[in-house]
């Protein structure tokens, strides 16, 4: 998941009369004299139902309206600076409040929102059955690609007091206020707990760090946020807390932190719903398409279609047009609703991709996604190919007694580098072994092996028997356990989406791999039983980058790695996804991985 905050550095604003500066131009000039580094004001624009202004004596600086937001956008831009907006909903008037927040984000030049949610006196007062509707009303009045971000304090304690689930399906991003000097404890003890407590939340994680800190701790917070956390990217609180000798800690770039750092880029996004223009529907029956599909909202605030599921005859069809402008590699994503989508095999069917003769067909099980953009792959679309980017969608699954949805389709352009590289994945290579063993003939190197085999019935007799998902990837030569804490690696490109303890498994890494370049296909992998979790969730990682070590599930088990291939998605969802004696429920979500390493391996260096 990218964000508008990865590889970026942003400094927080509160409000005019805690600044020195007098002017927006002179807050810009301030970061370009002093951190020409940060790129990204994020400004304080409502407190409840009142816009900022009320609580700023600084007429020049203070958000008194939509016009002011509009100028300090623009002032902000033509200093090669970005604004996002920053706010405290309070929920004691949600249409009032969520009006000022649709009124702040639809200016323009304004490239995110953060929402301030903590467990406090005077700030979310409306509880858990507030929030659905309040950020619904946001999510329906902007574009559906708009990001929001949610700023918390991350202490243990407070993480069930703000319904975070009920937040979950509007937030894009999480953003930690790891204060260690507020809290009065060691920089490294509040900047892991802080993660630690969010990392399985399931959005990417940023962390707020403090700038009226002592340099040092300032310089290790962040270093250890970015090098031992894998932060995409930083904000401070606060300017106006900013000393002259701060400035060199903060204007420190992401990149010096990250050995190699990241090519590949994504450019526009392009989002079809059903309310848009380019969406068409019909039906093979004659009936009109409203007598046939049934209509709803889902939780992001657009509309949505569903119907019961054919298993012989289509009887509907959708059709998402992008009507592209440029040619290019398009990452392509459909969002799944986490309502009246049961159907385990939506067939989208992607026309105009290069090379390919008729239509490519990406089936998606909408069953184990939840309000999710899920990926149909990476494609090469010529525009002057009449149905360049096109994606159709029928309800003949070949299922009855489910339901299939049908929602928006987004097309993200891949820019600035060669796709295969880091968007598509070239190819799968053993998740262990050194790298010259890795590289070779042998699917499991050396003298690893598998010591369970994929779906093979083991535990035979005890009440833990069960179909083996995966492989459980051992080496014990030259001695006993001689896998103990040695490296374990992405098989292919992809991004992180859980990294966590789950309990029964120990640490728990879920990668979705990104589109094989040969034919597509998107597969999930988990590594389980892991120690030393080198990433989090939302984070980028390479075929052959070191994501963790080999552990023993905190002693449960003797070391191994536990390493299984999904291509249907449950494990996005359900991290701990095992079936047991149901056969058919694993052959449906698992392959062997050991073949598909075989039939799937990189070309030669």
């Amino acid at each position: 998941m990218t964000t508008p905050y990865d590889g970026k550095i942003g400094v927080w604003h509160w409000k005019g009369n805690s600044i020195t500066e007098t002017s927006i131009q002179e807050v810009a000039n301030t970061f370009k004299a002093y951190a020409p580094h940060v790129t990204q004001i994020w400004v304080k624009t409502t407190d409840g139902s009142q816009w900022q202004g009320v609580y700023d004596t600084d007429r020049m600086l203070a958000i008194d309206g939509p016009a002011s937001v509009k100028r300090w956008a623009q002032t902000l831009e033509a200093n090669g600076l970005e604004f996002h907006a920053w706010c405290v909903p309070k929920g004691r008037d949600i249409n009032a409040e969520a009006d000022l927040i649709i009124q702040t984000c639809t200016q323009p030049g304004v490239r995110s929102l953060i929402l301030d949610i903590e467990p406090y006196a005077g700030y979310w007062e409306g509880g858990r059955t507030l929030i659905r509707p309040f950020m619904a009303r946001i999510r329906k009045a902007l574009p559906a690609d708009f990001h929001i971000g949610m700023a918390v304090d991350p202490r243990p304690q407070y993480f069930n007091s703000i319904f975070p689930d009920e937040w979950f399906p509007f937030i894009d991003s999480v953003h930690l206020m790891a204060y260690w000097a507020s809290f009065q404890r060691p920089v490294d003890e509040v900047i892991d707990q802080a993660f630690a407590t969010w990392r399985n939340y399931g959005r990417p994680i940023f962390p707020i760090l403090q700038a009226n800190a002592e340099v040092a701790d300032m310089e290790r917070a962040r270093k250890r946020a970015i090098e031992a956390h894998g932060a995409k990217g930083v904000s401070w609180w606060r300017l106006g807390l900013i000393d002259s000798a701060d400035w060199a800690v903060i204007n420190v770039p992401i990149s010096a932190h990250k050995p190699g750092g990241e090519v590949g880029r994504y450019g526009k996004s392009i989002i079809v719903t059903t309310e848009s223009p380019q969406f068409a529907f019909g039906t093979h029956t004659g009936q009109p398409p409203e007598q046939v599909f049934t209509e709803f909202r889902n939780a992001r605030g657009w509309k949505s279609y569903y119907k019961a599921t054919e298993a012989r005859r289509s009887q509907v069809w959708a059709r998402w047009d992008p009507r592209l402008t440029e040619s290019g590699w398009y990452e392509l994503a459909a969002f799944v609703p986490a309502k009246h989508a049961t159907t385990l095999r939506a067939r989208y069917k992607i026309h105009g991709v290069r090379g390919r003769s008729g239509e490519t067909l990406a089936v998606v099980p909408q069953d184990v996604l939840f309000n999710l953009w899920t990926p149909l792959g990476v494609y090469y679309f010529d525009v002057t190919t009449p149905t360049a980017g096109v994606v159709f969608l029928n309800d003949l699954t070949g299922e009855t007694g489910r339901e299939i949805a049908f929602d928006a389709i987004r097309w993200r352009k891949v820019e600035g580098i060669t796709p295969a590289s880091t968007f598509l994945a070239d190819g799968f290579d053993p998740p262990i072994g050194v790298p010259g063993e890795r590289l070779g003939a042998a699917v499991w190197p050396g003298d690893w092996f598998d010591a369970t085999g994929f779906a093979a019935r083991y535990r035979v007799g005890t009440p833990y028997e069960a179909y083996h998902t995966g492989a459980d990837l051992n080496l014990n030569k030259p001695q006993w356990d001689a896998d103990a804490h040695s490296p374990v690696y992405a098989a292919a490109h992809g991004v992180v989406t859980h990294a966590a303890r789950i309990p029964g498994w120990g640490n728990v890494i879920i990668i979705r791999h990104d589109p094989l370049i040969k034919d597509g296909r998107v597969m999930y992998a988990r590594y389980a039983h892991v120690e030393n979790v080198r990433v989090q969730v939302g984070q980028r990682v390479a075929r052959g980058e070191q994501i963790a070590s080999v552990g023993n599930a905190e002693g449960a088990y003797p070391y191994h790695l536990h390493y299984d291939l999904s291509p249907t998605g449950i494990l996005q969802t359900q991290p701990w996804h095992w079936p047991k004696l149901d056969l058919q429920n694993l052959l449906l979500n698992y392959v062997d991985p050991r073949q598909f390493t075989l039939d799937n391996r990189p070309p030669e260096p």
